[in-house]
């Protein structure tokens, strides 16, 4: 197991800077996820430690060693991309044992190691068929085996999943997530998909413009968003615009601009008069019967039914917010009664100019 440090990395393409100034330190056997909408700047990051790109300023370390000018096949590092890139002609065996024997690895070596990566994502019955005999699934545990028989200081893993289809997605990424944690190597996976990132994550890395907006555990990250760009990327969130009127024992008192006063509890202190927004995901807003604390009348515009679930967009004075509820049923017009629980509420202040 080995860990991997970023010191400051930037890297550009001529006047457009894709990366800057990321530092973060990944713990050995960690799994990490690099998370964050087209063009954040994650696939970049991840060919940085891989040694495909070089960074313009800053160092990356993998076991407290600077990799610096180091070429791609002396990093130690495997990687799992996004097109599977497995050899047609090639056995699966022949394609797991590829790396080995490119490194002039000893045949008796090279047998034990495709064997027991093959067994390691129960492939081992299809060691002498091609890619084309296998499922979407069955050729990405084929690419991951080919990583792993090399036996790598560090996995890469480059959107791995996109090309499965949404019930298969779930069940590999189930699968990467067992296999990373019995094999206790570290990993660095890329993706966009929020869920995906939720699910199998150490801790997650949120990237928006080549700068990290947040780093957490998925509970921290979902909970405890710091900023709108994570509240909006990572599920839904309701955001109202509001000023600090109190702050006391560990609770704010907050304002909108339309007089509407809400508790916030368990917040950071900050303040009066710091503005910024309240933040709260739709599947905790309540409804009530009556006026109670934190709450305000609003009208349903819409409703959906999703099964499980319903969807109701509201309007509140000046406020448009979304409700999910699992046992409230409504029209659209009906008159209702929001609450929003003060422990749910999230006060994030506003960035600094």
């Amino acid at each position: 197991m080995s860990t991997v440090e970023f010191r400051q990395v930037s890297k550009g393409y001529g006047s457009t800077a894709v990366v800057r100034e990321f530092s973060l330190a990944i713990a050995s056997g960690e799994l990490v996820t690099l998370l964050g909408p087209s063009g954040c700047g994650k696939t970049t990051t991840l060919n940085l430690v891989a040694g495909f790109l070089f960074p313009d300023a800053g160092e990356i370390r993998i076991d407290g060693r600077s990799v610096e000018g180091l070429p791609a096949h002396r990093r130690n590092a495997a990687m799992v991309f996004q097109g599977y890139a497995l050899f047609p002609h090639l056995t699966v065996a022949r394609n797991v044992a590829f790396g080995l024997e490119v490194r002039k690895t000893p045949r008796a070596t090279i047998d034990a190691r495709v064997k027991q990566a093959l067994d390691l994502v129960h492939l081992s019955a299809m060691a002498d068929r091609f890619p084309r005999q296998l499922s979407g699934g069955q050729q990405q545990r084929v690419a991951i085996a080919r990583a792993l028989a090399i036996d790598p200081a560090v996995l890469l893993l480059d959107e791995p999943l996109s090309n499965l289809d949404a019930k298969l997605r779930e069940e590999m990424r189930s699968e990467i997530r067992a296999t990373q944690k019995e094999v206790g190597i570290t990993a660095i996976y890329v993706t966009h998909d929020q869920e995906e990132a939720l699910a199998i994550s150490d801790r997650v890395v949120v990237m928006d413009g080549g700068v990290i907006e947040q780093v957490g555990t998925p509970q921290e990250i979902y909970h405890r968003p710091r900023s709108a760009f994570v509240a909006n990327f990572i599920g839904a969130a309701n955001l109202l615009p509001v000023r600090v009127q109190e702050a006391t024992a560990g609770d704010l008192r907050v304002a909108t601009d339309d007089g509407a006063v809400f508790r916030i509890a368990h917040a950071d202190a900050v303040p009066a008069g710091t503005t910024g927004l309240l933040a709260i995901r739709p599947e905790h807003l309540a409804f009530a019967s009556s006026a109670v604390e934190n709450s305000l009348p609003a009208t349903v515009q819409t409703t959906s039914f999703l099964g499980p679930v319903s969807i109701h967009t509201l309007q509140a004075g000046t406020h448009r917010l979304r409700a999910r509820a699992v046992a409230f049923e409504a029209t659209a017009g009906a008159a209702v009664r929001i609450v929003l629980p003060p422990e749910r509420c999230i006060f994030i202040p506003a960035p600094a100019p």
